[in-house]
């Protein structure tokens, strides 16, 4: 494990050992009765992405949704940091939660009875499509220093105020910083994780938003995030999504924090494809009856098509994920279609 995201993997166990789950809400406590396989409650922990207030009724269709597939109590753990989410599924502290595919790798190599069991498909219906994209942002009015040969470059970057999302964050983190790394040839990628480096200033966001905010604000030069977090809250108006040098706008029915930067547009300085993350269980301590009848309530059309689970990616209400075709679907997947992902993050 590298450097970085040791120390922050150690604060996540020590934060559980000791009962703080930050961020919980009132109901997100597991119960002393959860973590086993013949427990009556499930225990569902979320990034702090899903977390947010905004995706309350998001959250609770889920927890609906779970409870009519398996009968039992189902907890919410809300967390606002990425390694309390990942130890408390390998811990069994919690039993099912949707990662990233970084943070299922981290999971996974702390306790391999955490698996993946779903991913969401791409818009053609296969897993071979099934990725989002990975953002390298600079401000609009300075999206020119940034150019090389008349071309958008992230060769300017060095030197500059980074936000990233956080250290075990995918696309906010990873997929970025393997891109700069194999882009200036550095030999320890360690060094883009913190200030006084390859960077002058290095800040996490917490959340994806949260990073774009930092980039908002100007409390970064550039700023990692992916497109799946903020279709809520920014819009393409010349280019596309895949395209490097678009310009991405602030909704004018943007929501907060975003409301205060309605019009204020970005460039994407690159943009890279990220596998999508799973659902994951920690198979020791549910059972495979749980198991198979999530599996079979997930793959069902009606939750499918639950208007507060999937979006169109068009509303400026978040939901927890966005179905862009109807030829979208949740297939089963396991740990080896994560390969190139355990290669790139290195376990």
């Amino acid at each position: 494990m590298k450097k970085g995201r040791l120390l922050t993997a150690i604060l996540g166990v020590f934060l559980l050992l000791t009962g703080v789950l930050a961020g919980c809400s009132s109901n997100s406590s597991a119960s002393q009765k959860t973590g086993s396989k013949d427990s009556k409650e499930i225990t569902v922990v979320f990034y702090p992405n899903e977390s947010a207030k905004n995706f309350t009724a998001s959250r609770k269709a889920l927890q609906d949704e779970l409870h009519k597939a398996t009968g039992k109590k189902i907890n919410l753990q809300t967390t606002t940091d990425y390694n309390v989410a990942i130890s408390a599924i390998a811990s069994g502290k919690a039993q099912f939660g949707f990662m990233g595919a970084d943070g299922y790798i981290q999971a996974h190599a702390q306790n391999k009875k955490v698996v993946p069991f779903l991913v969401q498909s791409g818009t053609d219906g296969t897993k071979k499509s099934a990725s989002y994209r990975s953002y390298l942002m600079v401000p609009k009015e300075k999206a020119d220093q940034y150019k090389k040969d008349g071309k958008y470059s992230i060769d300017n970057i060095k030197g500059k105020k980074i936000s990233f999302v956080s250290a075990s964050s995918t696309s906010g983190f990873a997929v970025p910083t393997d891109e700069i790394a194999k882009h200036f040839k550095l030999k320890n990628k360690d060094e883009l994780s913190e200030g006084g480096k390859f960077f002058s200033k290095v800040l996490y966001g917490t959340t994806h938003p949260g990073s774009a905010i930092n980039l908002l604000k100007g409390d970064a030069d550039v700023a990692a995030f992916d497109d799946g977090d903020l279709l809520p809250f920014l819009k393409v108006t010349d280019g596309s999504y895949d395209k490097v040098g678009s310009t991405f706008t602030v909704r004018d029915d943007a929501k907060a924090p975003f409301a205060e930067f309605k019009g204020k547009q970005l460039v994407n300085l690159s943009v890279l494809p990220v596998q999508n993350g799973p659902f994951v269980v920690n198979s020791g301590a549910l059972s495979k009856k749980d198991i198979d009848a999530i599996t079979k309530c997930f793959t069902s059309k009606e939750f499918l098509n639950n208007k507060a689970l999937f979006s169109d990616g068009k509303s400026n209400t978040p939901t927890i994920w966005q179905k862009k075709s109807d030829k979208q679907v949740l297939l089963k997947v396991d740990d080896d279609w994560y390969k190139p992902t355990h290669e790139l993050v290195g376990k």
